[in-house]
């Protein structure tokens, strides 16, 4: 039990640094970029308020909010890859999945099995919970561009292609939730803050 729980705690204070992960995505204020635990939070919120939008009625939420609250933590060791960013995804799942061992691995063996068997189905996105955990994490980051004038699309010259090609997988997971926010992405390339 002793042990069980130092090997808990030490996993608690290393997620800790997920604090100190910088997003591209900048807060509405544009004051400062998003750290990764502040996505995280955001995306729990999103889930808990939007989950009548999910493609399957019957949803286990509080396995998408383990997921949701989970699958960024690989970016302490692998670091934020920008979704854009081609070059860098090329061994984002190498770096994902090494980083996913070390961590996940701190844990009591079968809670660190559990846990990244979680963030394995995120990954692969094949369950309803994970369709939807996937249809959110997508969408706050781009209610973020569409909320801040393109802010991180013009910063990096993203394209509307590039942003329904990365965007369009909300409807897997939220069919609703795509179309009002591809009305958004529509409005956002008519004001200029999205280049077609």
């Amino acid at each position: 039990m002793a042990d069980s729980l130092e090997r808990q705690i030490e996993f608690v204070l290393e997620a800790d640094k997920l604090k100190h992960i910088l997003r591209q995505t900048v807060l509405l204020d544009r004051s400062r970029r998003e750290n990764d635990a502040e996505h995280s939070w955001h995306l729990t919120l999103m889930a808990v308020v939007l989950c009548e939008h999910a493609a399957e009625p019957d949803l286990d939420l509080l396995k998408v909010l383990k997921m949701l609250v989970i699958h960024d933590l690989v970016e302490i060791d692998a670091g934020d890859t920008f979704c854009y960013d081609e070059e860098a995804r090329r061994d984002q799942a190498e770096r994902e999945g090494r980083a996913a061992t070390r961590i996940f691995g701190l844990l009591p063996e079968d809670q660190g099995r559990a846990i990244h068997a979680l963030w394995e189905e995120f990954e692969h996105h094949e369950t309803a919970e994970a369709r939807f955990a996937v249809a959110v994490d997508r969408a706050q980051p781009l209610l973020h561009n569409l909320m801040t004038e393109g802010h991180a699309w013009r910063a990096h010259g993203v394209r509307l292609a590039q942003v329904l090609e990365r965007n369009e997988r909300i409807a897997d997971g939220a069919p609703g939730l795509w179309v009002y926010l591809r009305r958004l992405i529509d409005r956002a390339v008519d004001r200029g803050h999205l280049e077609a």
